[in-house]
């Protein structure tokens, strides 16, 4: 049996398949607006498990199955009760002789990597605790939309230093050579580690204002997340100087534009001003989930021009 590839962390891609995956994305794109037929995964499935709740994550991956000729199946806590009662070696090895691809939503990175370790179909992380790759192939999308070669910009990441997004921009900025800033608490900057691992493309600073200084791109995430609710008043003090408004994006480059991976608080991280402003672009990143992920489902099942890169670069 081939051993199927798996799409857990953005690193789980070369550059040359992150790079060909984004531009198969915008082709992709064009054929929807255009209402072009495009099914290459007519009669397969992909399995739907989430721990998480989700509103784009759910229906991107489920309007994108159905886009591309296949079907989704959902399937909530309540119906699967990863890691309960049954193993997660044993879900996998059971979902995965019935279905073609599984997307989980989770808390643990490591439930993932055992799922993964047990399937015989490629397995996608729709977010877990450690890396939301996702969500950086829709980000990514819309920053080749606005700029083409990312390589070279200034980017910078506003909020908490140590989750997910964070440290999924990281992999990104190694990825594709950009330069990324990260304004954080200090107490919510990753590992010296982690740190050391990514210094080449990320840098850190404790005001947001030195982080956002000539970036033509400000990101920021909630500043208390799924599972965090009972930190949420102590978060919010700490990260108050880290608020992304107007003041702060006149730090940034002229023209620069802000990205929010959803959903925002206004008020919290990011004003009304600036998350609703003309340099806003999250909708469209929003939307970019769709096309975003088609590319990538379409290259874990096989089908496309990017599949013929498996493994290069």
């Amino acid at each position: 049996m081939t051993t199927p590839r798996h799409f857990l962390r953005l690193q789980d891609l070369s550059r040359a398949e992150l790079t060909a995956l984004l531009h198969r994305a915008a082709e992709l794109k064009r054929q929807t607006r255009a209402g072009e037929v495009h099914a290459p995964l007519r009669g397969k499935t992909l399995a739907m498990i989430f721990e998480k709740s989700s509103t784009r994550t759910r229906v991107s991956f489920e309007v994108g199955m159905a886009q591309l000729g296949g079907h989704a199946l959902f399937l909530s806590p309540r119906d699967t009760q990863l890691g309960r009662g049954e193993s997660i070696e044993d879900t996998a090895r059971v979902l995965s002789r019935m279905v073609d691809l599984v997307m989980i939503r989770t808390f643990g990175h490591d439930n993932l990597l055992r799922f993964a370790a047990a399937s015989r179909v490629p397995v996608i992380n729709g977010l877990s605790d450690d890396h939301h790759p996702c969500q950086l192939l829709a980000d990514l999308l819309t920053a080749q939309e606005l700029w083409g070669d990312l390589r070279g910009r200034r980017i910078a990441f506003i909020g908490d230093g140590s989750n997910n997004m964070a440290r999924s921009w990281m992999e990104a900025a190694d990825l594709l050579d950009f330069e990324l800033r990260i304004g954080a608490p200090r107490a919510f900057w990753p590992s010296a580690e982690l740190r050391a691992a990514h210094a080449g493309h990320s840098h850190f600073f404790d005001s947001a204002a030195a982080a956002a200084e000539g970036a033509g791109m400000l990101v920021t995430d909630v500043w208390t997340s799924m599972g965090q609710e009972a930190e949420r008043a102590a978060r919010k003090a700490t990260f108050g100087p880290f608020q992304v408004n107007a003041e702060l994006m006149a730090k940034a480059a002229p023209g620069a534009v802000f990205m929010h991976c959803l959903p925002a608080h206004r008020g919290e991280e990011v004003t009304a001003e600036v998350l609703e402003g003309p340099r806003s672009l999250v909708w469209d990143e929003a939307e970019n989930r769709l096309h975003a992920q088609k590319a990538l489902m379409e290259f874990l099942s096989g089908h496309g021009p990017v599949a013929e890169l498996d493994g290069q670069g």
